[in-house]
């Protein structure tokens, strides 16, 4: 029998910013309740019955929207989706009923064994049909379009035909899923395949993204002494992120439900309620006519 289900809010995600919940700053949120937009969890740090994990989030519910985002599904692989962990992925669908649900584009299992990462894919009509089979086996299951997410990059493979922002309008095309665009991701892979962000954007299907993920990264360097970005989600977002981000917007025309993501070396309530306040401000504009940067 699954567990009932929380008194809640019935409001979708709105096209404002939010946060990832995380259990460190639960007391301040529930005593002071913020003006944040919507709170964000990784379904995997819910997938069992009970406990403070779950009697947190209940009261969050209860108070805020809910986007529930994945990072186990592993829906690039080339094996068969885990049954097992989708089934545990629908009952906090269920539990919750969360405005949002979004997976990563990306594999993180092969013959049974998990990778502790989010690896990228080669872009080719046999991964085209392998993930779209799989998103509409999850999106089956749970009765419901989920969003994909771009991935952040380190390498490109040699067999790629098709580039990821067609692959991705192509996915969205086959199985009526929505996106995730990820501006931080975009950063980091176009830094890291020396690309231009600026015209990844104006590529990207705008009109497909459901939700906005902003986080920052490290700075590093490769073996030859060029630059590597890596996504850490450990620091605030750096300035040339939220320029990107503020081109998603003036490209979309419109306000989209925006994340921070701050997942290592937490900082305190006060410094992630900033960044997404930085966030709600931007939105307040959206869809306003502006000048939009050309690309060099």
């Amino acid at each position: 029998m699954a567990p009932p289900r929380p008194d809640r809010v019935d409001n979708p995600v709105p096209a404002r910013a939010g946060v990832g919940f995380k259990r460190d700053h639960a007391g301040e949120i529930l005593s002071d309740m913020p003006d944040i937009g919507f709170f964000e969890v990784h379904a995997e740090n819910y997938m069992g019955d009970g406990g403070p994990p779950h009697r947190h989030l209940e009261a969050i519910r209860r108070h805020y929207p809910l986007s529930v985002h994945g990072v186990g599904m592993s829906i690039g692989g080339s094996g068969p989706l885990d049954a097992a962990h989708l089934y545990r992925l629908a009952r906090v669908v269920e539990r919750y009923e969360p405005g949002l649900v979004s997976e990563h584009l990306a594999w993180s299992t092969h013959d049974g064994t998990y990778v502790p990462d989010l690896l990228p894919l080669p872009y080719t009509e046999t991964t085209l049909a392998r993930v779209a089979a799989h998103i509409d086996q999850v999106q089956s299951r749970l009765k419901r379009s989920i969003l994909l997410e771009n991935p952040s990059t380190y390498v490109a493979f040699t067999e790629t035909t098709l580039s990821e922002t067609d692959f991705l309008r192509e996915l969205a095309r086959r199985t009526g899923c929505g996106l995730l665009l990820d501006v931080n991701n975009v950063h980091v892979a176009c830094t890291n395949g020396a690309a231009d962000a600026d015209a990844y954007l104006r590529a990207f299907p705008l009109d497909l993204v459901g939700e906005i993920h902003l986080a920052g990264h490290a700075d590093d360097t490769d073996a030859h002494g060029r630059p590597l970005l890596i996504d850490t989600h450990d620091r605030e977002v750096c300035d040339r992120v939220w320029e990107l981000y503020d081109l998603t917007l003036a490209l979309a025309g419109r306000p989209i439900p925006t994340l921070i993501e701050w997942d290592g070396d937490l900082p305190d309530w006060a410094t992630l309620a900033a960044e997404a306040a930085d966030a709600d401000a931007r939105l307040a504009t959206a869809g306003t006519p502006r000048e939009i940067r050309r690309a060099v």
